[in-house]
This record gives C-alpha cells, structure tokens and sequence, in this order.
C-alpha cells in the first residue's frame, strides 16, 4: 500500500514533510505552514517559495475543504507544483479532528495530516491519535498530533481566552511514544485568528501601542529536552502586521485592538526545535487590505482581476518576507 501511495504522490510531485523537518532541525529554520483557500492565495504563496528556493507546506483546513471543495484545492496544490518542480511541496490537512476526516485527505492526496484531539482527555487523545497514525503510515502519509490547547478563533477552531492550556512537558514522550506522531504541535502561548490576546493581557509600549505576553520558551525548551531531534510545530503564529491592520481600517475596516506574535520571537522558536509555523492570519490581513484600498481608489472597477491581481501580490510578498526574516527558509530547498 505504501510503495502504490508513494508511486501516487511523485507523480502529483508532493512530498511529505519527514525530509523537510529534518533538514530544518539540523538547519535551524522552519518551514511555513501557509493556510489555501483559493487559486491567488496558492499562486502568491508558491511564487514566492519558488523564487526564494524555500521548501514550503499548503495546508488545507475543515473551512477551506467545505468553501473550495477537497477536489479544486488538491487540483490548485497540483498545479502550483507543476509551475514551481524546483522545491519541495508539502499538502497538509490543518485541525482535522475526527478520524474520518484524516482519512478522507490522506486517500484524496494529502501528504500529511493533523489530528488535533487537544480538546479530549490525554487517553483519548492518544487513542485517536494514535488511529490517525496507523492508517496514514499505512499509506505513506506522516501525521501532526497536538498537546496543550491555543486560545483564539481559527475557522471552526474556537477557545476562549481563559481556557487555553500550555503544554505540559512532561507528558509529551509518553504521547510521542504511544501515537508514534510524526511531529508535535505545542502550546506555549501563541494564539489563532487576528485577536490572539485581550486589552488586559498585554501591556502598551511608550507610543500606546499593545505588546503580547512572552512566549513561554520554558515550556518549549523543556519539551526539546525530552524529544531530542524531535520536530516541533507552532500554531497561531501570524504576527498580525500593524501596517494592514491600519489600511484595513483606513479603508472602512473595524479592526481594534487587533494583535499578533512578534516576529523575533517566532524566529529564536524556528532557531531552536520549531520546524513549521503556521502562518494564516497575517494572509489574510494582506488580502483584504489591499482589495479594502484598491476598491476605494478604483470606484468604477468590477472585474475580479483587477483587485485580485494587488491581492495576489500581497500574499506574495507576506510570504517571501516570512520566508526571508521569520522562517530562515531562503534557499534551503
């Protein structure tokens, strides 16, 4: 089964993501864990990958499977890799959360899949995690697994600040052991969607604007320690960049208080046993800034391609700007 899925994926050019966590681990980079929603959002990620020569992962989300349909994404995923054979391509289901799910991308053409059963006991975590593990290595396919829980709003993803749960290190050999997870996502104060931390979590810098709470590299550091070579994923890692909050705004967004993870933070993560970093919200941001000026500039523009086009270009260069300052990906493919 094994030998037919990998036939399956070089014909498609995917490959899984064991190699490139690797090379990332011993390299002291991450890759980018860029979340797809449509042809745009593919095309500016891959652009920027090809011409950086950065191994890069397209992940696909439970939302982005019911708004894009599984079929036109993987088809979308197959012809980025078609137009960019230079670097390693990665197609990842992000939060899948029942087995059923997992193993409907990993027979679609998914190269790796995520298991997040964070929200269930520590046994039945393992146990569904662990179902996940087998019928994907069955199939060639590596799995992502999660300990500890993230605050915040990511698709159907949704944890109020308050009740998120770092991870305790000193549970994660036994689940490693147990599920035989390929790579583990941690929780050590990141956070989803584009409002990760409330007014009263933060503090404000001399020029009033709001400054997170510190990543808990304690919590990361001990977890290398105990999963020495072990691949280390952050979720909720979107930096949320001030300039598109405020042209969001600018042009008739409502956006307050909106705030991400610093940068040089996430890039001493991806320095040390951090091997992918999810990168969505800030996509967005780019996106939708950018259409938000374009329509109020060109009044009397309709066509799609007209502010798709700037769109487009904007997660182009979001992407080669976190491949380059954040990732330390450049020139690893």
């Amino acid at each position: 089964m094994v030998s037919k899925r990998k036939k399956e994926m070089d014909e498609m050019g995917l490959v899984t993501t064991k190699e490139m966590f690797a090379k990332a681990y011993n390299g002291g980079y991450a890759i980018g864990a860029f979340n797809v929603n449509n042809m745009e959002i593919v095309q500016g990620i891959t652009e920027a990958a090809g011409e950086l020569n950065s191994p890069v992962i397209l992940q696909v989300s439970k939302g982005a499977r019911a708004y894009a349909n599984h079929t036109y994404l993987v088809k979308l995923v197959e012809a980025a890799v078609q137009e960019n054979p230079q670097i390693p391509i990665a197609l990842h289901l992000d939060h899948g959360d029942t087995f059923e799910l997992c193993k409907s991308c990993i027979d679609g053409g998914f190269t790796s899949v995520m298991i997040d059963a964070s929200s269930k006991s520590f046994e039945d975590n393992i146990a569904l995690t662990k179902q996940v593990v087998e019928y994907a290595h069955a199939h060639g396919v590596v799995v992502e697994a999660e300990l500890g829980t993230l605050a915040g709003v990511e698709d159907e993803v949704c944890v109020e600040a308050g009740h998120e749960s770092y991870t305790r290190p000193e549970e994660v050999e036994e689940f490693v052991d147990k599920t035989g997870c390929d790579s583990l996502a941690i929780a050590i104060g990141t956070s989803h969607g584009a409002y990760k931390f409330k007014a009263s979590q933060c503090t404000r810098n001399a020029d009033g604007v709001l400054v997170p709470p510190p990543l808990r590299f304690d919590v990361l550091e001990e977890c290398i320690k105990r999963l020495p070579g072990f691949p280390i994923v952050l979720h909720g890692s979107s930096s949320v960049p001030q300039e598109f909050v405020k042209m969001v705004n600018q042009y008739g967004g409502n956006m307050p208080d909106a705030i991400g993870i610093p940068e040089e933070e996430l890039r001493h993560a991806a320095e040390l046993a951090v091997c992918k970093i999810n990168i969505d919200s800030d996509i967005r941001l780019a996106m939708t800034g950018n259409i938000r000026k374009y329509f109020a500039e060109h009044p009397d523009h309709f066509d799609p391609r007209q502010y798709l086009k700037p769109a487009r270009q904007a997660v182009k260069d979001m992407v080669a700007h976190k491949i380059q300052y954040v990732l330390g990906s450049a020139g690893k493919a």
